[in-house]
């Protein structure tokens, strides 16, 4: 799986000064792409501001509620806000509400750059998960199975 590492270097100094001279380095290896940090203060708004088909599919996937896995809504993912995200699946789900109709290729591009970073995309639209979110959350779930066999075999 071809998978993108971001490394954060930071000196760590104790008060204030190394006695032996030398820095000591403290690296974070992540398991998915490092983001532009511009949008963590528009992620913070979006999550504020959700449409009611993302709080509704937020309300039935925050809490491990399916199958115990954990996602994080309006998580900034490269240049992109995907609106939930599992990362111990390198799962992405986008709501497509109405806006989305006009953007298609908008979105192809989106969707195959986020791929490219390894990551899985699925796609659900505002009007199923609004009146058929048993049958999304299910179509959720069987992939979330799908994803979790293969890594384990």
């Amino acid at each position: 799986m071809n998978r993108s590492f971001a490394l954060e270097l930071n000196p760590r100094l104790s008060g204030g000064e190394c006695p032996c001279s030398t820095i000591a380095w403290v690296i974070a290896v992540t398991d998915y792409p490092t983001y532009e940090h511009n949008l963590k203060a528009l992620a913070s708004t979006l999550r504020k501001n959700g449409t009611l088909g993302e709080v509704l599919l937020w309300q039935q996937l925050k809490k491990r509620q399916i199958e115990g896995y954990r996602f994080t809504r309006q998580k900034p993912i490269g240049r992109y806000i995907v609106d939930f995200f599992c990362k111990e699946l390198r799962l992405v789900i986008e709501v497509d509400g109405g806006s989305h109709d006009i953007r298609g290729e908008e979105d192809r591009k989106r969707q195959k750059e986020l791929e490219g970073m390894g990551l899985i995309v699925i796609r659900v639209s505002e009007k199923d998960v609004h009146y058929n979110i048993q049958g999304v959350l299910e179509g959720i779930r069987q992939k979330l199975l799908q994803i979790a066999q293969k890594e384990h075999s």
